[in-house]
């Protein structure tokens, strides 16, 4: 039978509304335009079935905030799924241990506990897949993960590692080969191979069968006299085949949603008119992923 899958946003999809990771265009962190429970309120209304948050949106990370973003979440009917990184360069709020990250996840009654690993790669990028600098901190990641496979077991969270901007395809499922549990597999962001110079297909095509969960992503690639850069936008309205890219995941991955992701950039605007665009790419990806991927649908 096929599966019908379930369509969630992840919170960075919003970063100029001061939610999720709020690096992109600032030095620093930015007041909320839109808080979490407004959000919650928002996505009931947009048809989402879910959010993948970090502990950006959070505010914070004691106990009672976590029992009252779980009980939010089950009242709005939205599964949830908790973000975090090692070691983000680029805004804390978003670090916690592995330990820490299942713990979190546990308590705001998420199933997935998903993990940037934030490696320092060597230069150049290109042909540093599998560096002897990479796989000496890829060891120590191991056994931080090896370490908290009884608290995974206990706690019945998935822990899935993310093809981030600093890290191959292969490196990730060499290291969920070496874990060898159930509970560790992968999170495949659709767009992210591009920062260490892999094609993007091939690393959805690697990841996809080891995912619990996934960053659906689209770029815009542009080509000027300084070289190439990419821009995110609107899911279909950039480089990235998503309809092939839906229909992978949704036949080989174990899991039946699609998080959408969007990394808009400001391109000049104003906040108030780049926070406009910004929502407007949003409300036309969730019309893209219904309508035309057909996320939803059996």
């Amino acid at each position: 039978m096929t599966k019908k899958m379930k369509l969630g946003l992840h919170t960075y999809t919003l970063h100029l509304w001061g939610l999720g990771e709020n690096y992109a265009n600032f030095n620093e962190y930015r007041p909320k335009a839109m808080t979490l429970n407004q959000l919650m309120d928002n996505a009931v209304e947009w048809g989402l079935d879910g959010l993948h948050i970090t502990g950006c949106d959070l505010e914070s990370k004691d106990e009672g905030r976590l029992k009252e973003v779980r009980e939010a979440m089950k009242d709005h009917n939205l599964y949830v799924e908790y973000n975090f990184s090692l070691n983000s360069q680029f805004d804390s709020r978003i670090n916690d241990s592995v330990e820490d990250g299942i713990k979190i996840a546990s308590m705001l009654g998420a199933d997935i506990a998903k993990v940037s690993l934030d490696v320092i790669r060597p230069r150049p990028l290109y042909g540093s897949c599998f560096h002897p600098l990479v796989m000496k901190q890829l060891a120590d990641i191991y056994e931080e993960i090896k370490a908290t496979l009884p608290l995974l077991e206990k706690k019945g969270i998935k822990l899935a590692v993310e093809n981030h901007t600093d890290t191959y395809a292969d490196e990730v499922i060499w290291l969920i080969k070496q874990i060898n549990h159930p509970l560790v597999g992968a999170c495949v962001d659709t767009v992210n191979s591009m920062c260490v110079l892999e094609d993007p297909m091939s690393a959805v095509e690697k990841l996809a069968p080891y995912a619990f969960v996934n960053h659906f992503c689209d770029h815009k690639l542009d080509r000027d006299e300084f070289g190439l850069r990419f821009h995110g936008v609107a899911l279909g309205d950039g480089d990235i085949d998503c309809l092939k890219v839906y229909s992978l995941i949704k036949e080989v991955s174990p899991t039946d949603r699609i998080t959408f992701e969007i990394e808009w950039d400001m391109e000049g605007d104003s906040l108030e008119v780049a926070q406009k665009k910004q929502l407007e790419a949003c409300l036309k990806s969730i019309r893209y992923a219904r309508e035309v991927l057909g996320v939803g649908k059996a």
